[in-house]
Parts: C-alpha cells; structure tokens; sequence
C-alpha cells in the first residue's frame, strides 16, 4: 500500500491543533483528561474507551480483549462504563498495554491489573518506570506519580502480540519516552482490509532539551528515527494517545452512527508527523545555535 503524502489543506490543520494545544491552559486540558466521553467503535474491533482527551483502546477478540492505556487513576470507573456501553466487559480484558509510561497515560493500570488480572507488558525502557511507578521516569522522576504495576512481559520491536485470533504488531517509537510505542494491525471490513495504527505521537514536552542536557541520552536521535519510521508505515485509520492529536472530535461527535470510514485518514497522519517533525528541527537549530554561542 502507497503511504499519500499530506495535503496543504490537512497539514494547515494539523498546524492549527498542534499550536492550539501548546497555548491551552494547563487547568483546561487537565480538565479535558478526566471530562467523561462516550465509548465508541473505530473500526472493526478497535473501540476507543477513554476521556475526552486521554485515549484509552479496547481491542477485542473471543478469548478476552487487549486494554491500551488508562488515563488517570479516577478514570478506571468511566472506563469500565465505557467498555460496557460498547457491548463488552473490563472483566474480560486479558492484556494491557500501554503507549508511553507518563502517568497520565498510566495511573490506572495497578487498579486493572487487580481487578482483571489480565498480564501487563511493556517495552523494554518503559518497564523500570512502570514497576517503580514513574520514580526512575527521567521527565518526571524523582517522585512517584503512580501506582507501581508489575511488568508480566517484555515486548520489543516487530513483536506480535497474540489473543484469540487477535494479531498485534509492536512498534518502538521513543522520544517522548524512552520506550514509548505504537501499535498496528489489520482489520477486515465489507471485504476491505484496513492497516490500522495506534500512534504514540513524537511530541516534545515543553521545557525539555534535545542536545544539552537531554530528556535522556540519545532522546534526539529517537525522535529522528520515530518520524523517519512513523512516515513510512502503512495507514488508512490511525488514532493516537490523546484524542486532540488525532482530530477525534472533529471526526466523531456523540451520538454518531458507526461507519467505516469515519476514521480513515492517511493524509491526517502524515501532515501530523510532518508538523512533528518541523518543530523537532526547529529545536535543534535553535539549541545548536545556542552552544555556538556559548562556545
């Protein structure tokens, strides 16, 4: 399958929510990551489960469901409301996953594990911060941020995660956290199959360095190679791990029937690594830039 390259049009929007992120108060999208959303079906066996702005997926199969993320720790109730009003139940989950070991993405998965039982695996530079509950975290360390979740597996690049006749692809793309992923697979629609990707986006938080003193070492040549890889990757639906990076509300409201192609947005994902990707080199100019002159 051809990746299309972004149109003017879908690159100016990406532009638009990426900046708009950046100015909204940190009260307002604390406020959008714990504001209750409907649970709703993305395609196939893809439902997103999470708040308005903190994404959580539920990937089903008949031998129990795969759990991506948590949103913060009082989230666990809505989430569990939200699976249910999609037809299934939390208690059937049999795997968590999660995208990035921030806690806002992670304060759940204790809770759940408890509750489901199900196995909790991660990549290899994110099990450590999700084990010690984000104290060895080099964005937030020095503190626990949440719950300490005991890592049952270990899954890197290229790995399939295997439930039922559920197939699902590992994607190391780090950056935002060392051991931040992505994930894929293949759904089936009215004859069609469609690649399907779970993106964790190559986004730099505000405040943190690339070159003099890095996030963590390496940070920038992980970002470069999360692009680099994110850009080639086949895609006709893509969601991410907040609903304002993929465009969620403008494509989906309350209320709206399901349809297959609600989602499908290739161009959408290119224009969002592009506009990723400018900042990132952006920074580096910058911070290169500067050591210059401090030399």
């Amino acid at each position: 399958m051809e990746v299309m390259v972004a149109s003017k049009s879908c690159l100016r929007f990406f532009i638009f929510c990426l900046l708009f992120c950046c100015i909204l108060p940190a009260g307002a999208a604390r406020e959008d990551w714990a504001r209750p959303f409907p649970g709703h079906r993305v395609i196939g066996n893809l439902y997103a489960v999470g708040s308005y702005d903190l994404a959580v997926f539920l990937i089903t199969s008949d031998n129990g469901h795969i759990l991506i993320n948590t949103g913060l720790e009082d989230s666990v109730e809505m989430i569990s409301e939200n699976i249910r009003a999609v037809g299934f139940r939390l208690q059937d989950v049999k795997i968590l996953l999660s995208q990035q070991s921030h806690w806002d993405h992670t304060a759940g998965l204790a809770e759940i594990k408890a509750t489901t039982g199900a196995l909790m695996l991660a990549t290899p530079r994110d099990a450590q911060i999700l084990e010690d509950g984000g104290y060895s975290d080099p964005h937030f360390g020095g503190q626990v941020s949440f719950k300490p979740i005991k890592v049952d597996g270990i899954v890197g690049d290229g790995e399939v995660i295997e439930l039922g006749d559920l197939r699902l692809t590992v994607h190391e793309h780090p950056g935002h956290t060392e051991g931040s992923s992505s994930y894929s697979m293949s759904v089936r629609e009215n004859g069609r199959d469609y690649q399907v990707v779970i993106a964790n986006m190559g986004t730099i938080n505000a405040g943190k360095k690339l070159l003099q003193g890095p996030t963590y070492p390496g940070v920038a040549d992980d970002f470069a190679s999360t692009y680099r890889r994110q850009k080639a990757m086949p895609v006709d639906v893509w969601v991410a791990a907040h609903g304002s990076q993929y465009g969620l509300h403008r494509k989906w409201q309350p209320g709206q029937p399901y349809n297959v192609s609600t989602f499908v947005d290739p161009e959408g994902f290119q224009a969002a690594i592009i506009v990723l990707e400018k900042r990132y080199l952006k920074q580096m100019a910058e911070e290169r830039a500067s050591m210059e002159v401090e030399q």
